[in-house]
């Protein structure tokens, strides 16, 4: 028993679940149908909105699925702060960019949710435009990833929490979520 509290705990679903997050923002279709910059920036807002529809999907949960979304979250930060250090920021900003970097993601999760909570596509739209495309609106890009925010919030909740503590997520097509025009 006393040698099982020394025991590392095995975070590969975490770390699926991360990774998962990752791959689903890096879909070509963001960039091209829904006009995302392809830049540091822009990249970092999609991961953000698809890390926020998974965190305010496990919102709620029980105590193991929250220290499970937890890891997630940690995994995220640790991302970035790596991400940051890659890119040459120096040791002693990169705490003070990291801190950024989590206000970013606490206000987009708030705006984000009470939009989607609210079903309320135009503050969800305008949220999305402040945040992924600031200074150069793109209307029917912002209400395109709103729509497409949704579906996904929908799609998430129609999952078991099990499949997410399995290390999966299933997310929907982000040119088939979209209405047609």
């Amino acid at each position: 028993m006393l040698f099982g509290l020394f025991k590392k705990r095995n975070r590969d679903a975490e770390l699926a679940v991360y990774s998962q997050i990752v791959a689903q923002a890096r879909q070509p279709v963001f960039y091209t149908k829904f006009c995302v910059p392809d830049t540091v920036d822009g990249r970092f807002d999609l991961i953000l909105m698809h890390a926020v529809l998974y965190f305010r999907r496990l919102r709620g949960e029980p105590k193991d699925v929250a220290a499970f979304s937890q890891s997630v979250f940690d995994f995220f930060f640790q991302d970035m702060d790596g991400s940051l250090r890659e890119m040459g920021i120096s040791d002693t900003r990169v705490p003070k960019k990291v801190r950024v970097m989590g206000e970013a993601f606490y206000g987009r999760a708030e705006a984000y949710s009470s939009a989607i909570d609210d079903e309320d596509l135009d503050a969800l739209g305008a949220a999305i435009g402040r945040n992924v495309f600031p200074g150069n609106p793109e209307p029917v890009a912002q209400m395109g990833l709103a729509h497409y925010m949704v579906v996904a919030a929908k799609h998430l909740a129609a999952q078991p929490t099990d499949v997410f503590l399995s290390g999966q997520i299933d997310w929907p097509d982000p040119a088939a979520s979209t209405p047609k025009t």
